[in-house]
Order: structure tokens, then C-alpha cells, then sequence
């Protein structure tokens, strides 16, 4: 029986402690995190009619994000992983419950766009293209120094002026819903046909 309770308060003991450890305000910035574009630099992430003029355009939607561990932040013995992540800016949070920042990392909705997740080097850089299905706003950079059990240990992100803008827009036309219908009953019919033929060459 005194075996039994001393488990569970060490077990309660354990996960008050990683629970603590998921807050934001607990963590150490020990990360510096910088990213293009810009200060205030918008990107697009469009589709086209034209698909020539889409690669064009997305050659250059491309976010180069770089971190580097601070001078001053001591070991990083226990950092196994970094995660990077797009996060909404407070001026695009106003008025938006979805993407409420919360001290708790579990309930935090502010970073809802993983950039990535890879093994932690004390310096890395990574590209980052912008995805169409990533909503219009106004974005910063985070990242997450991740311990082995992949719990948050330690953070860094832009500085609050290096935001920038994401403008989504979707450019798909009454024509190329057409063109998509049309395309979708002529692969029906060709797979019909070419089941009537095999079918044929088999009975002959």
C-alpha cells in the first residue's frame, strides 16, 4: 500500500513537471532566429491560370529562416531536435480566437504552420516554401529547441518588428472549372475504352 502511493505521487510529481515545462513564459530564449523576407515584406502564395506564370511566381515565395544558439545561453546538452514554425502576428490574432496565443503550448494556436523539424545543430538555415493553403495575414518566425522526449526546453524567434505579410489569393476561373470537368469525363471515357478493348482482346 505505502509502495503503491509513493508511485503515484511520483508519477503526479513527473507530469506537474512536464506540464510545467510546456508554458512559454518558463522557457529560456535561447535561440536566435532570424528569416526573410524582410521587415514587413509581403509574399504571395497565388494560383494561376497560366501554370508558367505560377512557377514563376512561387520561385520567389520562398522564406530562407536561419537560427543560431545565443553566445550567452550556456550548454544545449539537452536540445535532440529544432522545430520551426510560421506563427500569426498580434495583429492578425485581433478578434480571432483560432489563433490566440496561450501561455500553455498545448492550448498556444499563435505557431499553426510547421516550417520544420529536423535533428538540432547550434546554427541551421532552411527554406521554407510558402504553401497556397497558408491563410492571408501578417507572420513572425519561432523555434523550438525540443529535449528527447520532443517537450519544448528552449525558444527563439523574430524580433517583433520582422514581421511580414502572407497574401493568399486563389485565381481559379469559371474556364478552368470547365477545362477541369471536361478533362475529368474524357479520362473516364478513356478508361472505359480501354477496358473494352482488353476485354475484347481476351475473348479473341
Amino acid at each position: 500500500m505505502v509502495m503503491a502511493l509513493l508511485l503515484v505521487v511520483l508519477a503526479a510529481g513527473c507530469w506537474e513537471s512536464a506540464s510545467a515545462a510546456a508554458t512559454l513564459s518558463q522557457l529560456k530564449a535561447t535561440l536566435t532566429v532570424t528569416a526573410s523576407p524582410t521587415p514587413n515584406q509581403g509574399t504571395d502564395a497565388v494560383v494561376y491560370t497560366d501554370l508558367r506564370l505560377m512557377f514563376l511566381c512561387l520561385l520567389h515565395d520562398v522564406i530562407t529562416v536561419t537560427w543560431s544558439l545565443n553566445a550567452t545561453a550556456g550548454t544545449d546538452a539537452e536540445y535532440k531536435k529544432v522545430k520551426v514554425s510560421l506563427c500569426y502576428a498580434p495583429v492578425s490574432q485581433k478578434g480571432r480566437e483560432w489563433r490566440k496565443t496561450h501561455d500553455d503550448l498545448k492550448k498556444d494556436k499563435t505557431c499553426q504552420f510547421k516550417v520544420t523539424e529536423q535533428a538540432y545543430a547550434a546554427t541551421g538555415t532552411v527554406e521554407y516554401r510558402v504553401a497556397l493553403d497558408i491563410p492571408t495575414a501578417t507572420y513572425f518566425v519561432r523555434a523550438y529547441a525540443l529535449d528527447a522526449s520532443g517537450t519544448q526546453v528552449a525558444y527563439g524567434q523574430t524580433l517583433p518588428g520582422a514581421t511580414f505579410d502572407v497574401v493568399s489569393i486563389t485565381g481559379v476561373t469559371t474556364s478552368i472549372k470547365v477545362a477541369a470537368a471536361v478533362f475529368s469525363t474524357f479520362s473516364v471515357a478513356s478508361l472505359a475504352f480501354f477496358f473494352y478493348i482488353e476485354k475484347r482482346r481476351k475473348n479473341n
